[in-house]
């Protein structure tokens, strides 16, 4: 072994300056998200360079490249080596003879870094084929060559953490039996090992699913830690302080590893530590603002349930010069958001909600089995709701002209949802949601989720509408056996959708077959079939179920009324959330919370 580290030592030195050049050139051309042209140039010119690799270009959004070294065994499993490349939205200040070209843009979290280090890697890997691949032992020697070195440097008493994908749960990838033999050639140096799961191709499981189970992980970390007896951190949808408490108890492992659930509640431990773990905000593993926004569109992390994200909680400490009342419509999750804000800085506030009970639509799509965490969200602004005394809520109320009137509203907050969009098609109004009709939008499913047999086999499903609700009654049905088409008159399935969930419904959809009908209208409903069209030809699709899922349509039947009653006044007036047009649950809180700025606006605060 010490003679490959010498060897290593030895092209590591030779290679550096060469390294050190590519990594400025890559700092002074940041570029962003996957519009990536000159970064993909600097990279293809440097691999190309390197004898041995294969090399694809243009992958991956169009500025990719995956470069492929075989080794000389003639057996082994692959051994994945990533690095991002795009840079962030950042003007750099400091002045060097490499700083960014590109006003507002710069390498500031180390891109440019983990790009040259990738090429130094291949640029050693191709030169050691013979040492890294075939066997087990010598598919752990690039990890045990890097653990040794790091203990070299850091001495005996430094601890070392490696985390390990003990399980990458996709075909032709490591099994959790193959990571514990694979353990055991560098497991000596190693004082904890973080157990996750995953890669890249099987998104879903590296950055939970929502539809994973709480602490779905922990068998893992668990086998780790029998076999090597060594501290094992486990981490997966873990937001109840009992799930985590059972996972130590049963010794699955040591330490609890949190990361999107201290992004939605900073305070988790806090809470839990003194009791209050009723105000956990919990993240409810939506991925959308968080691994959505980061890595999906490369913008600031955000997250659903937790506007402030960004901000902080200081806005509390802020309380309101002079009296202010405001009057929320619509008891959804926009609406709860800017009642409790508006409470919380001392507003006398008061929200009228037409139903018996609160959540909106969050509510209703959280009764789909696999959508259940989303329950979490609601339940805590009604929770939170339930503790301020100056907010005052009126369920199954409708909020009427004369009734804001006698409020005396200096604001007036418009939060009435969305209903399903039903455009004038051919027999559409006619047979859905219908009395005994086989068609249903997304709302009559969920309220007839118990009339639909547990096993579907045999049954043909047919779902109009490529989008996230067409897909959550995919995601139903397909499991269950169903024959499943789904048809979408764009060119892709699921084009919004957050790379994780995106991820996990076309793995759903490839295990199950599901018939994927793209650049394909829908002319017609009848009782049995939808007549769609594509390539200028029509078909019928008939279907034991059938499902038109075209979206959702801003629902605003007061707000017209409520303007013109107080046009010739000083009462501020907003349009928050769905009622706006139909988007995801973390526009509408963001919304909702920013009514905090239109009370500085009217120098409220």
């Amino acid at each position: 072994m010490s003679n490959i580290n010498d060897k290593i030592r030895q092209i590591a030195k030779e290679t550096e300056p060469e390294l050190i050049r590519i990594r400025r050139e890559l700092h002074q051309y940041p570029e962003l998200g996957i519009d990536l042209p000159k970064t993909h140039e600097i990279i293809s010119r440097e691999l190309h360079k390197i004898p041995g690799l294969k090399i694809r270009e243009h992958v991956a959004g169009g500025y990719g490249l995956i470069a492929e070294l075989k080794g000389k065994k003639e057996h082994g499993k692959n051994v994945l080596l990533r690095a991002d490349i795009d840079a962030l939205p950042l003007e750099e200040k400091v002045e060097s003879t490499y700083k960014s070209r590109h006003d507002g843009r710069m390498h500031a979290c180390g891109h440019d870094g983990h790009a040259t280090w990738l090429i130094g890697a291949a640029k050693i890997l191709a030169q050691l084929t013979d040492e890294f691949g075939g066997c087990p032992e010598n598919r752990a020697r690039f990890t045990k060559l890097v653990v040794e070195e790091v203990r070299k440097q850091v001495g005996p008493m430094f601890p070392i953490f490696v985390r390990i994908s003990a399980d990458e749960l996709m075909e032709g990838g490591n099994t959790l039996e193959d990571t514990l033999e694979l353990l055991s050639y560098f497991q000596e140096e190693v004082d904890a090992f973080d157990v996750s799961a995953g890669l890249n191709g099987s998104l879903q499981f590296q950055i939970d699913a929502n539809y994973l189970k709480d602490g779905w992980r922990s068998y893992m970390a668990k086998a780790v830690r029998e076999k090597y007896n060594k501290p094992c951190v486990t981490m997966g949808n873990i937001r109840d302080p009992r799930v985590a408490d059972d996972i130590l108890e049963r010794g699955d492992a040591d330490i609890i590893g949190m990361g999107r659930g201290l992004i939605a509640d900073p305070h988790w431990v806090k809470k839990v530590a003194t009791g209050h773990e009723d105000d956990i905000r919990k993240c409810i593993s939506c991925n959308i603002g968080c691994a959505g926004n980061r890595i999906g569109v490369n913008r600031p992390i955000r997250c659903t349930v937790n506007p402030t994200v960004n901000s902080g909680f200081d806005y509390k400490k802020k309380k309101v010069n002079k009296p202010c009342n405001v009057v929320v419509i619509g008891g959804g999750t926009a609406g709860l958001e800017a009642a409790c804000t508006a409470a919380e800085v001392g507003c006398t506030t008061f929200l009228f909600e037409k139903n018996d009970h609160l959540g909106g639509l969050a509510v209703e799509i959280s009764k789909i089995p696999d959508k259940k965490r989303l329950r979490d969200f609601p339940d805590y602004l009604v929770h939170r709701a339930s503790k301020l005394t100056n907010l005052f809520i009126f369920k199954g109320q409708e909020a009427t002209l004369p009734l804001i009137k006698a409020l005396h509203p200096n604001i007036i907050v418009n939060s009435t949802g969305s209903n399903p969009l039903l455009p004038p098609i051919k027999g559409l109004h006619d047979h859905i949601d219908k009395e005994g009709s086989k068609v249903a939008s997304i709302t009559g499913m969920i309220n007839h989720l118990a009339d639909y047999p547990e096993d579907c086999t045999g049954k043909k499903v047919v779902v109009v509408g490529g989008g996230a609700v067409g897909l959550d009654v995919v995601e139903y049905f397909a499991p269950k056996g169903a024959q499943v088409s789904i048809v979408e008159m764009m060119p892709q399935i699921g084009k919004d959708l957050d790379p994780v969930s995106k991820c996990g419904t076309n793995t759903l959809m490839r295990e199950h077959n599901v018939n994927q009908m793209t650049e394909t209208a829908l002319c017609e409903v009848k009782a049995d079939a939808f007549t769609v069209k594509a390539n200028g030809e029509e078909k019928d699709l008939p279907f034991d179920y059938g499902f038109v899922c075209l979206g959702m349509r801003a629902n605003a039947p007061v707000l017209d009324e409520i303007r013109e009653a107080f046009a010739d006044t000083n009462v501020e007036i907003i349009n928050i959330g769905d009622s706006v047009r139909a988007r995801r649950i973390i526009d509408g809180v963001q919304e909702g919370h920013n009514i905090l700025n239109v009370l500085a606006d009217h120098e409220y605060l």
